[in-house]
């Protein structure tokens, strides 16, 4: 006699991964509900998992499965942008790349959203650098995933991290840094090299340094302030080009610092002087870059792309080894955030990873 109810491999499975979370005893407050910036895919399971850091910090994910699939996934971590939270961009692409047959995870990052770390609205390179390594720790274990087979994906901000990730762990097989920023270039010298003087340096860190000074006699941490808003008439496109995801029904979270108060003025003190790609070089697995034509950031992967290859390109796709720079023509920063512009090469991606990840 069949039994009444059957369950997938997969199924069962996630069902394992998702006890091991709960036998780690999280503190952490999920939500249950879908309260994402997408519409739920009907081609993959969603469950809410934790992990921790080698701080002792726990992280949050969403975790994807492709449906009807059998045996042990390629699997994929994703987070970003800055400042922003698994239920904008990272959520979206992990789904995506879940309805193609990888087991995803989007995560938030430490002193974010869901995930643990106090203060919150910090940052760090070296912490955040090793979430997306904890990340692979859990995938390595979790049962789900094949540990042999696993990428990442990191989205603006995070972009720059997953590339310093992929420097220091060799089990990161495939690595897509998407729309990326160089938190510690735009930190040290400012947007296109505005501020990349040993006196403006200088007179950030007399800033930072007072900063520290009255936040700690006032005992809180003063807030930067997210994406502007309401909008000035004269601010810059790529300013508005925030504005309208992050502070619109398109792409705004009420956990996201970018939709509401931003980080802590002191939130990024320790980029301007931990350069995140000073081993990206060394890198020896396949790196594919992505950025639109016409982003303000574009400059950043093709700077990464330099670091990696030593090949020097403005405004063009190009290839060295298995290091590959695409770039989207006629697309802003944010057009690689979501799908209003359908410009985001999920079937590249596809094929990036379905390539590395054998």
């Amino acid at each position: 006699m069949k039994p009444f109810i059957t369950l997938t491999m997969a199924a069962m499975m996630l069902l394992a991964c998702k006890s091991n979370t709960n036998e780690n005893m999280s503190t952490l407050k999920l939500t249950e509900e879908w309260d994402k910036t997408f519409p739920k895919s009907e081609l993959v399971n969603h469950s809410k998992v934790t992990f921790h850091n080698r701080y002792g910090i726990e992280l949050a994910a969403d975790m994807y499965v492709p449906k009807n699939k059998e045996g042990k996934l390629p699997a994929i971590a994703v987070s970003g942008p800055f400042g922003a939270v698994k239920e904008q961009s990272s959520g979206l692409y992990a789904q995506h790349m879940a309805e193609r047959g990888f087991l995803t995870i989007a995560f938030d990052p430490s002193f974010t959203g869901e995930s643990g770390g106090e203060p919150r609205r910090m940052a760090s390179p070296d912490i955040n650098t090793e979430d997306f390594l904890a990340a692979v720790d859990y995938l390595s274990t979790c049962g789900l995933a094949d540990p042999e087979r696993i990428g990442i994906i990191g989205i603006c901000g995070f972009g720059g991290m997953a590339v310093n990730a992929a420097a220091l762990d060799p089990r990161i097989k495939a690595t897509v840094a998407s729309t990326m920023y160089d938190m510690s270039k735009v930190n040290v010298e400012g947007y296109f090299a505005s501020e990349d003087t040993p006196a403006q340096r200088q007179e950030k860190r007399r800033a930072l340094a007072a900063q520290r000074t009255k936040d700690y006699a006032s005992g809180t941490y003063e807030r930067a302030g997210g994406v502007v808003d309401p909008l000035p008439e004269d601010a810059p496109w790529f300013v508005k080009d925030y504005h309208a995801y992050y502070k619109t029904p398109r792409g705004y979270h009420k956990r996201s610092g970018n939709s509401n108060d931003g980080w802590n003025v002191i939130g990024c003190q320790s980029f301007l002087n931990q350069p995140l790609l000073a081993w990206a070089g060394e890198i020896e697995a396949p790196v594919l870059l992505i950025h639109g034509e016409k982003a303000h950031s574009r400059y950043f992967s093709e700077y990464a792309f330099e670091r990696m290859t030593g090949k020097h390109v403005v405004g063009e796709s190009a290839k060295e080894g298995n290091k590959e720079l695409l770039i989207i023509p006629g697309a802003s920063h944010v057009d690689l955030y979501d799908d209003v512009a359908g410009v985001i090469p999920y079937d590249r991606l596809e094929q990036f990873f379905t390539t590395n990840l054998r």
